[in-house]
């Protein structure tokens, strides 16, 4: 059942919710030197990324976070000589704070100078925290630790996990290699990976529609017949097929730069971003199912057309382009389709897409160029080819209203509640299976009078999927598709037909404390950070931190595999306050409660802008689910993690903050 769920999800496998981090905009190197027994001399140099600035540690109160340098040094160990000097700055009045805000830009050079008192002191620690900016601002620290005997320095990563000296020498020393490996870092990659696999299944999904597949004999036979030799044959097809990824990597790494390297959370969750691109799959659906064709104008085809008759590698390039634009109208909706979800993740995700698309579009005619007598037993063009497009129209179809489904959820509408969305899905499934089978005619199919067996197959497969949604309209939980439909607790029953508060041994909503309300499985949570917080304190138990938003795919996805686990559960009832926080919570804050971010230099109008810049702020990270333990006193008592479906590592992970309480 898994390996069909995985085949109707080639296509509409969502990367909205990944964990992604920001970039660092600023590189930081520090040294020491000792000038006598009790000076040292410790110098700071950064280099900021072109088109962003670094505050000065001279920028006023009201303005930016200035640059500060925060030292370990309890016990009087050592005394500053003055404040650390600093390179050249740019001074510049701020429209936004009010205030001549001064700030480095390009290469940063810091000096202090440092006198010890005690002459035992073996190590000293200096925290650098700073903001830097470009169209928005990030508060980030560096921590260095300086080894006075051998004059050598360390940058501690990700210090933030340590609590006290003794955590820092540990790491030093290497006993806390396993807390050294960013949960962030590992998402990212999965996310880049999953983004690669599946655009490459994407692109040979675009190879056998009726636009690309003709073309690979034609165009294998071409180089084969026109080139002086088998070699020199196989050289052009290898470099015809390196020259359309090419093109597709170009095409991504434009996406990149318009949609910039940061990731675009706030994209996956706007209402307007998700309602455009609702209605652009119904067209492209609309385009497969045979309404019309979408295609480039056919000038650029002949221009370029008529380049490729200049021969050589020149030639061949333009060849490569010329199979771009000219099998546009069936490839363009799936690479739409792809950029648009991999630019919601920033980041290079829109280049890794671009080149698993295109390596899969490339690769058979490089393959058949090698060995063409495999040519004899491709399978020949036909109605089959159709059946193929078709069939994607009505996935892209699918896929539409999750993007219309977001919209609701971000809106809290309740328009396109559980209920009308899977009526809608087992609609589109449903009449997909009958077409399959032979019972819907569409514009562009030859009349048959029987199908083949592999069509029967995949219409069985259909059919089966379809039925399998069925029971989801009564409250089944349908796991398999777990962070497509909406949530069971958006829905006209939240607790399925027949269901009631707390028959899953959650508390009943009358006595909820105030400011909670039950979320997935009956779990308690509070949706405000310091009312979830107060009553933590009552009870004295650990909190959970959750980052969470409306429209997050992954976020359901954990709440439907991991929370609905009997131990997950029973720690999240009974052992921690979970706080959930979302992010994409439209609803307007007092007016005496918005403010200008810190950290992005926005103003914050929203409740979900509140959270989002409170993750921001306060743990350097903009990506959802997003999940802390802390103590009631906001103490961290874990490292943050992100998406974590496996049910023994979540367990495991909750118990080891739960026990530093």
């Amino acid at each position: 059942m898994r390996k069909f769920i995985f085949i109707f999800f080639l296509m509409i496998t969502s990367f909205q919710a990944s964990a992604q981090m920001f970039d660092n905009p600023s590189v930081w190197k520090s040294s020491i030197e000792k000038k006598s027994d009790t000076e040292f001399i410790i110098t700071w140099n950064a280099t900021v990324k072109e088109g962003w600035h670094l505050y000065s540690q001279h920028t006023p109160d009201g303005g930016p976070l200035p640059l500060e340098f925060i030292y370990n040094n309890q016990t009087d160990n050592y005394t500053l000589v003055g404040q650390a000097t600093e390179s050249q700055t740019t001074t510049t009045y701020n429209d936004i704070f009010g205030v001549d805000e001064t700030y480095f830009v390009g290469d940063i050079t810091l000096v202090q100078k440092i006198t010890l008192d005690n002459p035992e002191v073996a190590t000293i620690q200096v925290e650098v925290a700073y903001q830097v900016c470009e169209e928005v601002c990030i508060s980030q620290s560096n921590l260095f630790v300086y080894d006075l005997k051998t004059l050598t320095t360390t940058e501690v990563q990700n210090f933030e996990e340590y609590n006290n000296q003794d955590a820092v020498v540990d790491n030093l020393a290497g006993k806390q290699q396993d807390e050294k490996d960013l949960p962030g870092a590992k998402q990212e990659q999965k996310g880049l990976f999953t983004i690669f696999f599946f655009s490459f299944l994407s692109g040979f999904a675009a190879l056998l529609t009726p636009c690309v597949f003709p073309m690979i004999p034609m165009t294998v036979s071409f180089f084969t017949k026109q080139s002086k030799t088998r070699a020199k044959g196989i050289k052009n097809a290898v470099f015809y097929g390196l020259s359309i990824i090419f093109i597709y990597v170009i095409l991504g790494t434009i996406v990149t730069a318009v949609f910039g390297a940061d990731s675009l959370n706030e994209l996956s969750t706007s209402v307007t971003f998700n309602i455009i691109f609702f209605i652009i799959l119904i067209v492209f659906a609309s385009s497969f199912l045979g309404a019309f064709e979408i295609m480039l104008p056919n000038s650029w085809a002949n221009k370029v057309d008529s380049q490729a008759d200049r021969g050589g590698l020149i030639g061949i390039l333009f060849m490569a382009l010329a199979l771009a634009i000219v099998s546009f109208s069936c490839t363009g909706p799936i690479v739409g389709t792809l950029l648009v979800e991999a630019a919601s993740k920033g980041g290079i995700a829109p280049i890794v897409g671009m080149f698993g698309f295109s390596l899969a579009l490339a690769l058979p005619f490089m393959l058949f160029a090698m060995f063409p007598g495999w040519l004899n037993s491709m399978p020949r063009s036909g109605g089959w080819l159709n059946t193929v497009k078709v069939s994607l129209g009505f996935l892209e179809l699918a896929l539409a209203f999750k993007f219309l489904s977001n919209a609701d959820l971000v809106l809290q509408t309740h328009y396109l509640e559980r209920e009308v969305f899977l009526s809608i899905w087992i609609v589109i499934f449903g009449l997909w299976a009958l077409y399959l089978l032979g019972k819907i005619r569409l514009p562009h199919d030859s009349p048959m009078d029987s199908i083949s067996v592999g069509r029967l197959f995949m219409a069985i497969l259909v059919s089966v999927f379809t039925i399998y949604m069925i029971p989801g309209l009564w409250g089944a939980p349908l796991k398999l598709i777990s962070g497509f439909p909406p949530p069971m607790t958006y829905s006209e029953s939240p607790y399925g037909v027949g269901g009631r508060s707390g028959s899953a041994g959650g508390p009943a909503s009358a006595v909820l404390p105030v400011g909670a309300k039950l979320a997935a499985h009956d779990i308690m949570a509070f949706t405000d950070y310091q009312q979830g917080m107060d009553y933590a304190k009552s009870v004295n138990k650990p909190v959970l931190l959750d980052f969470t938003g409306f429209a997050c795919v992954n976020c359901r996805k954990m709440e439907d595999y991991v929370w609905s686990d009997a131990a997950i559960q029973s720690i999240l009832k009974n052992e921690v306050v979970l706080i959930s926080l979302y992010v994409d919570d439209r609803q307007e804050l007092p007016v005496s409660e918005q403010y200008i971010s810190k950290t992005s230099g926005k103003k914050v109008k929203t409740i979900g802008n509140k959270w989002s810049d409170f993750q921001m702020e306060n743990y350097k990270a903009n990506a959802q689910p997003y999940y802390i333990i802390l103590d009631q006193d906001g103490t961290q008592l874990s490292q943050p993690v992100g998406y974590m479906p496996d049910i023994a590592q979540y367990e495991q992970w909750l118990r080891q903050g739960i026990d530093k309480k």
